[in-house]
């Protein structure tokens, strides 16, 4: 599975070594334009004394001992409308590439920590930021009946690029998403290629920009098909058959779903615990294959965290699956002191700014923006990593073909990790560190 010319293990852990030496270093801020560097992938960035708009606060700061050495929290303000909670790795020098790390559902900046240091200590900049709607990052309406535009694909593109500009970038090295920020990653790669020279997509695949009708002028229009109609008949249909069932982002649309999590029997803790191991390889049941079509019959094939038993929410969905004790002393991936980062920032924000980005999804209502790009493809750089035993990779039957085949031109690889669920950089760090930083190594020069 690792291709040609990833690190070694002996070079990895040197330089994730390295990494956590370098965190002891301090250096002074220029003033001052680095020029780009077309061996180092063009990216230019411009320094000033700080980070326009930022401060480090105690607001910022997780507890002590909740963030490894080398990496750091910090606030930027004035982005797009936010204050967001960034953290940083491979901060010390000032002509690094940028790599910017986009996070998923329920899931916060943390969610890149075990790869942040590998990739630093490769020669690169890791940004990581708590998305719109997440975590620390502030500025966000989280109301059900408030400001659901803010958070439709384009404007998540706009805060992306509004938090590179912040930090002195022109264009970055990498953009990398995994579950829901992959997509956004896929928009920022599509729309501003000239700043996110490359993209990695991770557990969700990116079918492209949604079609418009063609050539309705001349020949009379069809009736589109069940698959090519979001959500289009298809709740009937699952609600029809004799174990009734329903759509898992359709349901995360309803009022009642962040209420359901968050003020669940079991607590946040236990929930995001039976959650996490229901989606993860843990979890032996996760066997996926790919879907023939889009209908009901074939969608209630997945487990019940995507196509639920159509009478429960998410939290009496994933209560039977909550791990025993032995299994959670003896899950390495994710200890019960780091799960606690999870569930104390979902206990005081709630999950539905989460919530927001799939009614934006499910609604249609910012549909037509999107189809402006109907025929465009991603043309930068770019591959896929997904665990294995990942689900999600064939939730919508044929995205994963679509990206390899038409939205993605210049995709180098498609990447399944042993042992892997679908939180694959949480699960399996090392492999994913080695394939995020031969794909980068492959578009640019890090400065060591």
């Amino acid at each position: 599975m690792l291709q040609h010319g990833q690190l070694t293990r002996r070079q990895f852990t040197g330089g994730f070594a390295a990494a956590l030496a370098s965190a002891a270093l301090t250096t002074k801020a220029r003033s001052a334009e680095v020029p780009a560097d077309p061996a180092a992938g063009g990216h230019t960035r411009e320094v000033p004394q700080t980070v326009t708009g930022t401060k480090t606060t105690e607001m910022a700061r997780y507890r002590a001992g909740v963030l490894p050495p080398g990496i750091r929290s910090r606030l930027v303000n004035d982005v797009n409308g936010l204050t967001m909670h960034v953290l940083e790795a491979g901060f010390e020098g000032q002509d690094r590439p940028c790599v910017l790390l986009l996070h998923g559902f329920p899931e916060l900046a943390y969610s890149w920590r075990k790869v942040m240091l590998p990739i630093a200590a490769a020669g690169f900049h890791v940004i990581a930021p708590d998305q719109r709607g997440y975590g620390r990052t502030t500025g966000w309406d989280g109301d059900y009946d408030g400001d659901l535009g803010s958070f439709r694909f384009l404007n998540l593109v706009r805060d992306a690029l509004g938090l590179v500009s912040a930090f002195g970038y022109r264009s970055v090295a990498a953009v990398v998403g995994h579950d829901f920020g992959s997509p956004v990653a896929a928009w920022c790669s599509l729309v501003r290629p000239d700043v996110f020279r490359s993209v990695v997509l991770m557990s969700a695949p990116f079918a492209g920009p949604p079609s418009l009708p063609f050539n309705t002028a001349i020949q009379p229009p069809q009736q589109a098909t069940a698959a090519a109609r979001i959500g289009a008949g298809i709740h009937d249909d699952l609600a029809a058959l004799a174990r009734p069932r329903k759509h898992y982002q359709w349901y995360y649309s309803t009022r009642e779903a962040d209420g359901n999590m968050r003020n669940c029997p079991q607590g946040i803790h236990a929930f995001l615990r039976a959650y996490y191991h229901y989606k993860s390889a843990d979890w032996k049941q996760n066997k996926p294959f790919p879907l023939k079509s889009w209908t009901a019959a074939e969608l209630a094939k997945l487990p019940t965290y995507y196509i639920m038993d159509r009478d429960q929410g998410m939290a009496e969905t994933v209560a039977p699956m909550m791990p025993s004790a032995a299994e959670i002393a003896a899950c390495q991936w994710l200890p019960d002191d780091e799960l606690r980062v999870y569930s104390e920032e979902f206990r005081r924000t709630g999950f539905q700014g989460g919530l927001q980005w799939y009614r934006c999804a499910t609604s249609g209502k910012f549909h037509a923006e999107l189809e402006v790009f109907s025929g465009r493809t991603i043309d930068v750089p770019s591959c896929f990593i997904a665990g294995k035993s990942d689900r999600g990779i064939y939730q919508r039957p044929g995205s994963l073909e679509r990206m390899q085949t038409a939205a993605c031109t210049r995709m180098s690889g498609c990447h399944l990790v042993d042992g892997a669920g679908h939180w694959v950089q949480q699960e399996q760090p090392e492999d994913v560190s080695k394939l995020l930083i031969a794909f980068l190594q492959q578009q640019t020069r890090p400065v060591r």
